[in-house]
């Protein structure tokens, strides 16, 4: 597929189970994850539950509405467990390779690019640790996910709408802090993966796939990374979220110092000689004016939409977090928090 500007929404808690995105799913159950959901439900429940939102949360008239709204790509996070007993050892989850393969003829009956991402998040606290074996060693699991991204490339390295594939979510990279290391993958790990998943893609889908890197959360830390001359189509993510950024002022003041955050990061991630996408990014603000009219929240919510959209111009490619959310939740839910932007804003 010809590299184009990408201008579209992740997928989130679709094909893996997030709170956030449909809180009725776990609803008296007590849990906040997926593996607590499967504790708390029991195995056989948990299976009608997640068969049942998979073939209902999405379909081929969300992928209609998604490109009649101006986008033209999604970004689909798929579980390592996506193809069950055929992948690595799925433990109580069951594989979602067949709503991938829908995922790709819906987006194609309508001409959207779609990146699959590979839905874990090496080193996090926060990554549930029955959703990926031994977690908390990246070197125990990396090559079941590097198994993974050898067959996703091969299954859709034909596809018309196939874009490439993002090798991590949200991976929290280990760093120094005066006499200590936090917590998280050592970054020369993260590297190795990366060079190993890149020649992965590249042997079963060609030099055509974009192969996507998330920046962990440090943008500095790429420079001159991957951008020799034998790297190709190689870019750098940058998640931009500013929801629990603290701001000392309120109103369009505080937007504008958010937007230039969101600038001064993109511009220290774009030294690294790769192209430098945004994966996510939201509405949402970090305050409330109690003072200001619903209809001034709405519209300080626009402004900040529309210096965002304005900050990230130069990417090659940004994806607003999510489409779709059950409460459809402002900020997140790009069916609201989008809304009242024209389609060519968007396109």
């Amino acid at each position: 597929m010809q590299i184009r500007a990408f201008h579209g929404v992740n997928l989130a808690g679709w094909l893996t189970l997030e709170p956030w995105v449909t809180p009725e799913l776990f609803a008296d159950s007590g849990a906040l994850d997926e593996p607590s959901l499967i504790a708390s439900i029991g195995h056989a429940r948990y299976q009608r539950l997640v068969d049942r939102h998979r073939s209902t949360f999405l379909s081929q008239k969300d992928f209609t509405h998604i490109a009649s709204r101006g986008f033209n790509a999604v970004r689909l996070p798929v579980p390592w467990y996506c193809f069950g007993r055929l992948g690595p050892e799925p433990g109580p989850y069951s594989g979602c390779v067949d709503h991938i393969d829908h995922a790709f003829d819906w987006a194609e009956e309508v001409g959207l690019g779609v990146l699959v991402v590979i839905d874990v998040s090496p080193g996090s606290a926060d990554e549930s640790s029955s959703l990926v074996r031994d977690q908390v060693d990246f070197r125990e699991y990396r090559e079941d996910l590097l198994d993974v991204i050898a067959a996703l490339s091969k299954r859709y390295a034909s596809r018309i709408g196939f874009l490439g594939i993002e090798v991590a979510d949200d991976p929290v990279a280990q760093v120094r802090k005066g006499f200590t290391l936090t917590d998280g993958v050592p970054l020369h790990w993260l590297r190795n993966y990366y060079r190993d998943a890149y020649e992965v893609v590249r042997t079963h889908a060609g030099n055509e796939a974009l192969v996507v890197l998330p920046d962990a959360g440090l943008p500095g830390a790429w420079r001159s990374f991957m951008a020799q001359d034998r790297y190709h189509n190689v870019w750098l993510d940058c998640h931009l979220f500013h929801h629990t950024d603290h701001v000392d002022a309120a109103g369009p003041s505080a937007v504008r110092t958010l937007v230039d955050r969101s600038r001064a990061y993109l511009e220290k991630a774009r030294k690294s000689g790769l192209p430098t996408m945004v994966g996510k990014w939201s509405a949402s603000l970090p305050y409330a004016d109690t003072m200001m009219t619903p209809e001034g929240q709405i519209a300080l919510a626009r402004v900040y939409v529309s210096e965002q959209l304005s900050a990230f111009a130069t990417c090659p490619g940004w994806f607003f977090q999510t489409w779709k959310t059950s409460g459809r939740l402002v900020g997140w839910d790009a069916r609201v928090a989008l809304a009242t932007f024209e389609r060519r804003m968007l396109d």
